[in-house]
């Protein structure tokens, strides 16, 4: 009995302490919010050094030059001199809200079994509670595309806004894009089943190629059938057929990039996005003629190939850019829930390594917002698109100055607060009482 007290008791507390990051959504906006002063970083590379912005019902109305106008302010008027302001960074292929403790299996929903898995769709096992999820708002990034993993085909991904009740609340693109973890020409050798340690040639290459490109062809002949009888995956490809879900396509290698392009030709698919695209610079001017836009992996990386440039993974972006390539940014890899607040200092290790500020920031709003077919609401500070924004005390794209002060979703006011500022707050009055 004591010890199922015990127990309990952690329980409780292990329970409590996942619930405080969980704030609760944040009302519909109710009035007016006019905000002046502010340096805003419109997100299309443009910039008003002394701005006034205003929204209402949750849609900007207003983005103007402040001393050039005779507007009346409205509603809520907050003064942000001296500040900057942001349309919201979006995160685009991560699984967040699909994994909170990964050592938990209840708790990990990012991945299903088998191989041709179109029908699973991440958007239904999105957890709008999580305080993973809420750790991103302290640094701008209020938007993600999720995005499940496993397999061939891992199934689609939906867009969130992260201040939510639910997954219905939350969506702001429901079923955006397929996702296909294209095969690898190469190969670890298998060490626990007797062969060599080390990279090898995939054998197997052509024939899991192979096996993609009938799986589609399979789904056509379904679709053009009379479909009598249900099968979810094929009837799942229709809307990759008709040009309305896009198709992102997690690839690295050369060759493996090149065969992915034929792999569009020979589909006849409307649009394709590389994600990760490790060596996509260097057929740049391939993706640029067969409009493949590029989220590239984050620059916080290291070089794959003992032969590459020491900062490649920083100029990366830089490259693809100046080839005419649509690219944008995406944080997956290792401990990629967490790692994911760190996008907007990935995109200013991109312009402190040789791309314009501005040009750097559209990496992770306006070129983002365009990859995944929501720029026409958000990804720039415009009239008519949502007021999703925040204000920073300084340069968001740098750690030492992206301190936020508001953040807006839709127009509602988020809370910043997390378990990360309850600890500050605890260790920080522990440390003044010492002073004293």
């Amino acid at each position: 009995m004591k010890k199922f007290k015990i127990i309990l008791v952690i329980a409780i507390i292990a329970i409590s302490e996942s619930l405080y990051a969980q704030q609760t959504p944040a009302p519909k906006q109710t009035e007016a919010v006019t905000i002046v002063g502010a340096t805003a970083h419109i997100g299309n590379g443009e910039t008003i050094e002394y701005s006034l912005i205003i929204f209402e019902n949750g849609k900007l109305t207003q983005v103007l030059d402040a001393r050039t106008t005779k507007m009346a302010y409205r509603g809520k008027i907050i003064n942000a001199e001296g500040k900057h302001i942001y349309p919201g960074f979006i995160a685009p292929n991560t699984t967040l809200g699909l994994v909170e403790v990964a050592a938990i299996r209840s708790t990990d929903d990012q991945k299903e079994i088998g191989e041709m898995l179109p029908h699973i769709r991440s958007l239904i096992a999105y957890n709008a509670e999580s305080g993973i999820v809420e750790s991103m708002r302290p640094n701008g990034v209020l938007i993600g595309q999720i995005t499940p993993r496993g397999g061939t085909i891992s199934g689609t991904s939906s867009v969130v806004q992260f201040d939510a009740w639910n997954w219905e609340d939350a969506v702001i693109k429901e079923d955006d894009g397929l996702h296909i973890n294209w095969p690898n020409s190469f190969t670890h050798g298998k060490w626990w089943e007797g062969e060599e340690r080390g990279m090898k040639l995939n054998k197997k290459y052509e024939e899991e190629v192979s096996k993609l490109s009938r799986f589609f062809n399979n789904s056509k002949a379904y679709l053009a059938g009379n479909q009598k009888k249900t099968h979810l995956p094929y009837k799942a490809m229709e809307n990759v057929f008709t040009g309305k879900k896009k198709v992102f396509v997690h690839v690295d290698g050369e060759k493996e990039i090149l065969d992915a392009i034929q792999f569009k030709k020979d589909q006849n698919l409307t649009e394709m996005v590389l994600v990760g695209a490790y060596n996509a610079h260097k057929v740049a001017d391939k993706l640029k003629e067969n409009n493949i836009a590029v989220l590239a992996q984050r620059p916080h990386s290291k070089p794959n190939q003992d032969d590459d440039d020491y900062d490649i993974t920083y100029k990366m972006a830089k490259i693809l850019q100046e080839k005419g390539v649509l690219v944008g940014l995406e944080s997956s890899g290792q401990m990629e829930t967490m790692n994911t607040r760190n996008l907007p200092f990935y995109a200013g290790t991109v312009a402190a390594n040789g791309m314009d500020k501005e040009e750097a920031l559209k990496l992770i709003t306006s070129n983002t917002a365009k990859i995944l077919g929501i720029d026409a609401i958000v990804g720039t500070l415009e009239r008519g698109k949502d007021a999703t924004l925040f204000i920073s005390e300084g340069d968001a794209l740098d750690m030492r100055t992206n301190k936020l002060t508001h953040a807006f979703i839709q127009g509602r006011e988020i809370s910043l607060d997390s378990h990360q500022t309850k600890l500050y707050k605890r260790y920080s009055d522990k440390y003044k009482s010492q002073k004293k």
